[in-house]
């Protein structure tokens, strides 16, 4: 072959989109496989277990068809989902390692994990891995996002792979509030709560309740002059400078809240009830589709609407991890790597299926023109009940070291609800 034909084969290939090229042969295969071919037929007939929160009907059923219905049809894997706390699911895994359960004979195949407990179980050595850049899909994340390879500001490692994106904000009634009124930052929140006393509270902080701790870190961000400062190693000083300032805030509410701030709601699902039956006018979410989800599920009156602050709204990933001694490791990889797939990716965002969160992947990197379109689709079906998208976007900024959050946590109780 001459020199010239060389060069624009070359030239020709180069030139080839992305998705036509075998992603499988661009990647070294997951730790113990030879090959992504040896994956799938590993994982042929299996069922995979996967150990997840369940406390939203909507998302149990969005996973039980979006991945279910593939998993079986495509590669002859049976879905059990598992509803369990997080924690529950990590104490259950550390309890496994402190019996001597090795090899492939554990009880967990997969964990939608947060940052906090992504952590623990990585710093026990209990995760497998590393494999989130080595399954196919994963051309389609975007491993240089700091927001994405950094959990609680945790190098990721490859060890655990993103699933969606959120970010928190609040929800109103515009059928009793003009989106004129509605705070736009903790100190018009602090002067709100002072005029309309009783109509709100929020989430107790604490285990398995991550929406009430966000939101008091985010007023510690506020209060202590921004979130940029908190980013990075944590900073034991910086904490116990700010935070008296914090617990005399919120304890500054209390006579003005919500049953004068004698009881607070456990969870998502108490605060949701609270704001339909009209006994406050806040409640909150994490998903990018706003009230839509909350909406067709019956939580919450149709007339409800987002809306964000301007500043200090954390926003993160969430992941999936395969525990050390997963006993269906294969399937893990394999429900993982459709997790990813632009298709099932597009589903995720659209508010009648149920989820309603944001894209785990780069959606610049697909070039499929029948994905682009269903990404496309599924961006513009959001509609009113989803927060000004630019006013949110501005709003962003990320977690930070998961140290802060057990210090909140127990904070919290001993300052604020015993104090």
């Amino acid at each position: 072959m001459n020199k010239k034909k060389l060069l624009l084969i070359l030239l020709l290939l180069l030139a080839l989109p992305l998705s036509l090229v075998s992603a499988q042969d661009m990647m070294d295969p997951p730790p113990g496989f030879d090959s992504w071919d040896a994956v799938v037929a590993a994982a042929d007939g299996a069922t995979v277990n996967w150990y997840m929160w369940g406390g939203s009907d909507s998302i149990n059923g969005f996973v039980d068809t979006i991945y279910g219905g593939p998993l079986a049809e495509e590669y002859n894997i049976t879905l059990n989902r598992v509803p369990a706390n997080t924690i529950d699911i990590v104490n259950q895994v550390l309890s496994e390692a402190e019996a001597g359960v090795t090899g492939d004979d554990g009880t967990v195949d997969l964990i939608w994990i947060n940052g906090e407990n992504f952590f623990t179980l990585k710093q026990a050595d209990l995760l497998y891995g590393p494999w989130a850049e080595n399954v196919p899909n994963s051309v389609y994340v975007n491993w240089d996002n700091p927001a994405l390879n950094l959990d609680f500001g945790r190098p990721v490692e490859g060890m655990e792979s993103p699933w969606s994106g959120a970010q928190f904000h609040f929800i109103y009634d515009s059928a009793r509030m003009s989106a004129d009124d509605l705070p736009r930052s903790y100190a018009e929140l602090d002067e709100w709560i002072s005029m309309n006393p009783g109509r709100f509270t929020y989430i107790a902080p604490g285990p398995g309740a991550f929406q009430g701790t966000r939101f008091v870190k985010q007023a510690l961000f506020e209060i202590s002059g921004g979130q940029a400062q908190w980013v990075g190693d944590f900073n034991q000083e910086l904490y116990d400078e700010h935070a008296p300032a914090l617990w005399d805030m919120l304890n500054s509410w209390e006579e003005n809240l919500w049953r004068g701030g004698e009881t607070y709601p456990a969870n998502i699902g108490e605060l949701h009830e609270l704001f339909a039956n009209g006994e406050i006018d806040f409640t909150l979410t994490q998903r990018i589709t706003g009230a839509a989800v909350d909406i067709e599920s019956g939580l919450i009156p149709p007339s409800s609407r987002a809306f964000s602050f301007d500043d200090n709204m954390i926003g993160d990933f969430n992941y999936v991890a395969i525990p050390y001694n997963a006993p269906n490791k294969a399937a893990a990889l394999v429900l993982a790597d459709l997790i990813l797939r632009p298709d099932r990716q597009a589903l995720q965002v659209v508010p009648e299926n149920g989820f309603g969160l944001a894209y785990g992947i780069d959606v610049s990197r697909v070039s499929d023109p029948d994905d682009v379109a269903a990404l496309q689709a599924a961006s513009e079906s959001l509609g009113d009940a989803a927060a000004d998208p630019a006013r949110l976007a501005g709003a962003l900024v990320s977690d930070i070291a998961a140290e802060y959050q057990v210090l909140i946590e127990a904070d919290w109780e001993a300052n604020v609800l015993q104090g």
